[in-house]
């Protein structure tokens, strides 16, 4: 491996991101990720922008219906809603617990507006010539379409420390009582950073890594768990028919990241082959 210049800005990114994930405190976390929320709109506004002000148009007519496609939709879709394990630890960071439900239907609701928003608006203005990242697609002579890339780079700096937290802190509870000191915590988290540095670089398919992650973890964490906990927490307590949905719902995710799993595997067996 080369050292150019996208190898170069990805060690950049992760010596930027590193000393954000030794933090513990998660009220000081969720400033840094409020960043995250912000520049996710400012991403999806600039999209709308270059649409309707810089006259690209919605005017491109894609299929409606592509079949082969789906496989790989399944894990993006599971992929937009991978943040759902950081929910057990903002609820139990949270003052006011009461308030745990309406953060939960406000963070699903608006985020699944900006996906649909985004995705809507990215392939009627692109259509089968969308990119991975829909910034590749703009035109790159806009200010709109600079602000959009410099937003979408600096979005995971703020999101990856909150992101990565519940995996750290589960791992930090495996280590013996007398090694839990915090220059342990500090290289755990560092190794945890450089090893995702290491797969970013490994592994350059972007929409393939994605559609991989949504299938095989996304879909575990955020429809095959929760379900299968709630059965087995409140087995005594449940009804029948929240039996019948939380079993429909393991079906169907299990069945999702089954196939989900298989395809992007396939694809990007494919594209080093």
């Amino acid at each position: 491996m080369t050292l150019n210049s996208h190898v170069f800005f990805a060690i950049l990114t992760t010596l930027i991101v590193m000393p954000t994930t030794w933090l513990r405190d998660l009220s000081c976390l969720s400033y840094l990720s409020a960043g995250g929320v912000i520049a996710s709109i400012l991403v999806v506004i600039c999209l709308f922008w270059v649409g309707v002000v810089d006259h690209v148009g919605f005017d491109n007519e894609g299929t409606a219906l592509n079949l082969p496609g789906i496989p790989i939709a399944i894990g993006l879709y599971g992929y937009c809603y991978s943040g759902h394990g950081v929910f057990p630890n903002i609820y139990s960071s949270l003052k006011n617990r009461n308030q745990f439900p309406s953060i939960l239907f406000t963070c699903i609701g608006l985020s699944t507006i900006l996906f649909a928003g985004a995705a809507v608006m990215g392939y009627k203005m692109f259509g089968e010539a969308t990119e991975s990242q829909f910034t590749l697609n703009l035109p790159e002579n806009l200010v709109v379409s600079k602000v959009a890339v410099w937003t979408t780079v600096a979005n995971p700096i703020t999101k990856y420390a909150l992101t990565i937290t519940p995996l750290a802190m589960s791992l930090e509870e495996l280590l013996p009582p007398n090694q839990q000191k915090y220059s342990n915590i500090i290289m755990l988290r560092s190794a945890l950073v450089v090893s995702t540095l290491i797969i970013a670089l490994s592994v350059p398919f972007f929409g393939l890594v994605m559609a991989l992650i949504g299938s095989l973890l996304s879909m575990l964490v955020t429809y095959i768990l929760p379900c299968a906990c709630f059965l087995a927490i409140l087995k005594r307590k449940v009804t029948w028919y929240q039996i019948l949905a939380c079993s429909f719902i393991i079906v169907v995710g299990v069945c999702c990241a089954c196939v989900g799993t298989y395809s992007s595997l396939s694809r990007i067996i494919q594209n080093y082959t």
